[in-house]
């Protein structure tokens, strides 16, 4: 991911988008604190003021995509979804829909 591009053919913000971002990140934000405090926080100052750091932007399109829970999976086929949030395949494209209209390359 490099540093967000202002070009005229970034993707056009979808609110929905911005909802399933809106719902995931306190709980990437929660875990993150769990592990690097110091960057969780970093993180936290830039989504209260609209804007990510790159390095911040690429963890959270990392996180959500580590974190698909809803594969289809059933009991003998896989592991049950483990987490306080249910993520789906189409919430981890929503949320990377929402970082491209953020202008970040992932």
């Amino acid at each position: 991911m490099t540093e967000p591009a202002d070009t005229p053919d970034a993707p056009a913000p979808d609110p929905a988008d911005a909802r399933v971002a809106e719902r995931l990140v306190p709980f990437w934000l929660e875990e993150a604190a769990r592990y690097d405090a110091p960057a969780a926080e970093e993180a936290r100052r830039g989504w209260e003021q609209g804007r990510l750091s790159p390095d911040a932007a690429r963890e959270l399109a990392d996180w959500v995509t580590a974190r698909v829970t809803d594969t289809g999976f059933n009991e003998d086929e896989g592991p049950t979804p483990d987490g306080p949030a249910r993520i789906g395949v189409a919430d981890k494209a929503a949320v990377h829909r929402w970082l491209a209209a953020q202008g970040y390359d992932i």
